[in-house]
């Protein structure tokens, strides 16, 4: 998945596209799933980095992160993949 890079994203969590208008607002987790993505890191990277950093575990990091990936969708914040 990779973030379009038009995307602009504040330190505490808001994006915005420029091209839609269109706000959002993200927890800490969020901003650090969503900067991960963005520098292109794998599912694997991003899984392990936040149930070190969480008290989470693996089964509740998968829902909500492709929860959280189809809502990007959603919002036509990611490219269209090929």
């Amino acid at each position: 998945m990779k973030i379009n890079k038009n995307i602009a994203i504040s330190e505490s969590g808001f994006l915005f596209n420029p091209l839609t208008g269109e706000f959002f607002t993200l927890n800490p987790s969020g901003v650090e799933i969503f900067e991960m993505l963005r520098e292109e890191h794998t599912f694997e990277h991003i899984m392990q980095t936040i149930l070190s950093k969480y008290e989470i575990d693996g089964t509740t990091f998968e829902r909500d992160y492709f929860e959280f990936a189809g809502l990007l969708k959603q919002f036509n914040l990611v490219e269209q993949e090929n």
